[in-house]
């Protein structure tokens, strides 16, 4: 995707935020709300895999789900006439935890209050039946907040395990 493209007759392209194996996180300006967001897509040629689509979905259902301040918020899926998915959810401003720890080890309190904030996500995730399968430092992300400490956000629902369903996408 180029930048300056417009995807769903909505979501401008700005920037490139990260890659993946299977997809890509970009910011783009939601031009009907006039704010900014992060839009995930799977790229072309995952488009077709039906398992990849089934796991992309699942992560758009899990995150629906999860209501904690310490997921980030989504606020569309979609299908482009391409096939391609997407899933344009709250940007976030700030570091992973990945980021924040190569200065060195945090001092303890500090880690036991991040992995607090965690754990709440993950507490209401085992609620719902929803195993997240890879926690790690760069899954967590500690977002900026206006006036505000920054608060830590679990990202990265792509191989969740629903225990709920009898699913073997992620197995």
């Amino acid at each position: 995707m180029k930048l300056g493209t417009v995807i769903a007759n909505k979501f401008r392209i700005d920037r490139v935020i990260g890659r993946g194996a299977m997809g890509v996180v970009v910011e783009a300006m939601d031009m009907m709300l006039g704010r900014k967001v992060a839009v995930k897509l799977i790229l072309p040629q995952h488009a077709d895999d039906p398992q990849l689509r089934g796991r992309f979905i699942r992560e758009a259902h899990a995150m629906t789900r999860l209501k904690t301040e310490h997921v980030a918020r989504v606020h569309e899926v979609g299908e482009l006439d391409d096939g391609m998915l997407f899933l344009a959810m709250e940007l976030l401003e700030g570091q992973s935890l990945e980021q924040l720890i190569q200065g060195g080890p945090l001092p303890v309190a500090d880690a036991v209050d991040l992995m607090l904030e965690a754990l709440d996500a993950v507490t209401e995730a085992h609620e719902l039946h929803l195993v997240h399968r890879d926690l790690k430092p760069s899954n967590f992300f500690l977002a900026a907040r206006k006036g505000k400490d920054p608060i830590l956000k679990v990202l990265d629902f792509g191989i969740v395990k629903d225990k709920s369903s009898d699913s073997r996408l992620t197995e």
